[in-house]
């Protein structure tokens, strides 16, 4: 009988391909190890090393895996992104390393999104028409929030279309999930609204709805209250719930369940919350 014959660059790929994929699994569990701050205690200001580490190998992993495995590519870049809007945001001051890491967070996000084939097809007669039929809603949301600290930096984009931008994504990621990150959707929407001037899509009422339906999906979510005082109440100078719902954030962050459920954002939303308290009309 004869034997079948399998050419030896065949079996060579093969081996590369199994060998990538094995360094690229290996990366992203370090990465995610690194990542991780629910596992044991979280230490706010040591923790910037270990978020740095883990974006260095994550783009290690990227590197090394293979084009077509989508799956994890898109999983990484969403990962990527994430890591780095929490990284400006919680730890870099400088404005030009902000600026930075916010325009890399975004990038990935936007490889995350062109993922998929639809998306790209429909962005070449529509960018925004793009964003607005998404799939992904971590890709969705994370290219919102990095490209929102990125046009800070960018004023004239911004109101050249770069808010509408912004709007288009955080309304798809409440259609797609309203619960991702513990409402996080409908948290960035009411503070888009909030914050943005009217002729460019500001809405106080619409803000303080979403804020309303962000606190019901997730009580212990610290920064849904701490964004609806600092955003909705203290500019309409309620400070009796400003105060109130201020009082309750930092006696909520007692709990330690609280704060564990979400380390970082806890610890920013608590420090926010005390600046807020210390800096308005409140007696403590």
């Amino acid at each position: 009988m004869r034997r079948a014959f399998i050419p030896l660059l065949v079996i060579v790929l093969a081996i590369g391909h199994c060998i990538q994929a094995s360094n690229a699994d290996a990366l992203i569990a370090a990465a995610n190890q690194l990542y991780d701050r629910w596992s044991g205690a979280f230490d706010y200001a040591a923790y910037q090393d270990d978020l740095e580490s883990a974006i260095e190998l994550y783009e290690q992993a990227l590197d090394a895996l293979a084009d077509d495995d989508m799956d994890a590519r898109s999983t990484v870049l969403v990962r990527l992104s994430r890591a780095c809007f929490e990284l400006g945001e919680g730890y870099l001051t400088d404005s030009k390393e902000v600026e930075a890491i916010h325009r890399l967070g975004r990038d990935y996000a936007l490889a995350a999104l062109r993922i998929d084939p639809d998306f790209v097809s429909t962005e070449q007669g529509s960018f925004r028409a793009a964003l607005s039929s998404a799939k992904d809603v971590g890709a969705i949301f994370w290219y919102g929030n990095t490209l929102g600290r990125f046009l800070e930096f960018h004023r004239v984009t911004a109101i050249m279309g770069g808010v509408r931008d912004i709007q288009a994504c955080f309304e798809r990621a409440v259609e797609l999930d309203p619960t991702y990150m513990d409402g996080g959707p409908l948290r960035s929407l009411a503070s888009f609204y909030a914050q943005v001037p009217g002729f460019l899509g500001g809405d106080m009422d619409q803000a303080e709805t979403l804020f309303q339906e962000a606190m019901a999906v997730s009580p212990t979510f610290l920064e849904s209250p701490v964004n609806w005082a600092e955003f909705v109440l203290k500019p309409r100078q309620d400070w009796s719930t400003f105060c109130a719902t201020l009082s309750a954030v930092v006696t909520r962050a007692e709990d330690s369940a609280t704060m564990a459920s979400w380390p970082l954002y806890s610890a920013r939303a608590l420090e926010r919350a005390l600046f807020l308290l210390d800096d308005g009309p409140c007696e403590r």
